[in-house]
Formats: structure tokens, C-alpha cells, sequence
């Protein structure tokens, strides 16, 4: 059902049973799958590409042109995936020619107020709070939680289960599976609830935790506790993700509390 209030451009794209309340807007360039919600007054521009039972609150701005001074008008994306919903007043901004494209995945929620800049990527499952904001090119992995508040700067690499406190300014990179908080921010330790209801049975989650003792608690540098780590810990798709995470960093991971 389309609002005879609302403006849809002709040439956009809409799946079956999509609803778009009155005052949204839909530039022509867009698709939008099947069973999802645009909300009042919610604006997508062109460039958005929106998966299935997504839910666009109100005042939310979809694939907006970039905060970025290098951006000189190239098509590029803002690309939702299925069952993914954005709330009142968040922004995703399309990308630029750095990666073309911005990706938000399935089964996300951007909460109120949130912003996800240029060529970012976020996994499935993830949680942005209100008021939080990633700069331009940030990676997110999957089932990550950011609390409201939460800063992140450019080019920063959020790893997979990772709880980040509300308010914290991420600066530098923060590796999977643990929980962050303060300012500076620092590790505090694994984010064992999060890891239980996920269904990480208790040996699993024993082995993830002596893997990051290794790296904070044993007093030595990042590079000799990589090295002791993989000496150390049998392979595993746990462990061999924490060395890739942490040997791939290009800005530094996060120190412990």
C-alpha cells in the first residue's frame, strides 16, 4: 500500500506488499524488497538498496549523499539487508569511491539518532544504540553491540560479540569477542553473557578467555603474544579469527583496563 500523500519516483522499485506511509519520500533509483515499512516522512534517496521486511522509521534518511569532501557526485549504494529496521532520525549514507558502497546487514537494528557513514560495513545482527555514530569506512563484524553514545572513528575494525559501553570513543581497533568501556577505551574482560545466549557452549568460551589472558595478562607485547598464542592454542576458527583480527590491525588494538 502506497500513501497517495507520498512521493515514489516512477522508475523506483518495490517489492510485493510494501507499505509507504504518507510524507515519505523514494527517489527513483531505490529498491525496496518485499514486506517492508517506510515510514512517515522517512526519506530514501537515490542509491538505496533495501532488502526484505525491512522497517524505515520516521525522519530516517536512507543512502543521503556523503559527509565527505573527497565525493564528486559517482553512483554509488547504501545496501540494507532482510529484516533490518532504522529508527527515527538515523542516517546511512550511500558510499564513495573508496568502496562504492555502504552495507548495513540482515537483522540489524540502527537506533534512533544513529548515523553509519560512507563505505561502511556492518555485519548481521548487529546493534548501533541511539546517538551512535560511525565515521566513514568502519567495520563492524556480526552480533556486535555498540551502545548508545558510542563514537567511532574512521577506518576503525569492531571484531564479532563485541559489547562496547554506552558513550565510549572507539579511536583504535577492538577484537572480537570481548567487552569495551572507558576512556581511553580498554578491554574488560570476554563478553561471556553475550557469548552464553549465543549459544557458545562453556569450553568454548574457557578457550576464547585464555586466548585474550594470553594477550593482556601475560606481560608481553602484541607481537610475542601472537606468536605464544598460536604456539600455544590448538587451531580453531575461534582462535585463528583473534590472530587474523589482531594481526591485520592497521590502527592498534585496544589495551587492557
Amino acid at each position: 500500500m502506497i500513501s497517495n500523500l507520498a512521493f515514489v519516483h516512477p522508475d523506483a522499485i518495490l517489492g510485493e506488499n510494501v507499505v509507504v506511509e504518507p510524507f515519505a519520500y523514494i527517489s527513483g533509483n531505490v529498491s525496496i524488497g518485499d514486506d517492508s515499512w517506510i515510514g512517515p516522512s522517512a526519506t530514501v534517496f537515490d542509491g538505496a538498496r533495501i532488502g526484505r521486511n525491512c522497517k524505515i522509521f520516521p525522519g530516517a534518511v536512507i543512502s543521503g549523499i556523503p559527509q565527505d569532501m573527497k565525493f564528486k557526485g559517482e553512483e554509488t549504494t547504501a545496501e540494507l539487508g532482510d529484516n533490518t529496521t532504522v529508527r527515527e532520525g538515523a542516517t546511512v549514507n550511500r558510499g564513495t569511491v573508496a568502496a562504492g558502497k555502504t552495507l548495513v546487514g540482515s537483522n540489524c537494528l540502527i537506533m534512533i539518532n544513529a548515523h553509519v557513514g560512507h563505505d561502511c560495513r556492518v555485519g548481521d545482527y548487529c546493534l548501533l544504540g541511539n546517538g551512535t555514530g560511525l565515521a566513514g569506512e568502519v567495520k563492524v563484524d556480526d552480533w556486535a553491540i555498540l551502545s548508545a553514545g558510542t563514537l567511532v572513528h574512521q577506518f576503525v575494525r569492531i571484531g564479532a560479540h563485541v559489547m562496547i559501553g554506552g558513550g565510549a570513543k572507539v579511536r583504535i581497533d577492538v577484537p572480537p569477542y570481548v567487552k569495551a568501556d572507558r576512556d581511553p577505551l580498554r578491554y574488560l574482560g570476554l563478553n561471556t553473557v553475550g557469548l552464553t545466549r549465543r549459544g557458545f557452549e562453556k569450553e568454548r568460551i574457557d578457550t576464547i578467555h585464555n586466548i585474550f589472558r594470553a594477550l593482556y595478562q601475560k606481560g608481553m607485547n602484541i607481537s610475542k603474544a601472537l606468536e605464544y598464542i598460536r604456539e600455544n592454542f590448538d587451531a580453531s576458527p575461534d582462535r585463528d579469527y583473534i590472530l587474523e583480527f589482531i594481526g591485520k590491525s592497521e590502527r592498534g588494538v585496544i589495551r587492557a583496563g
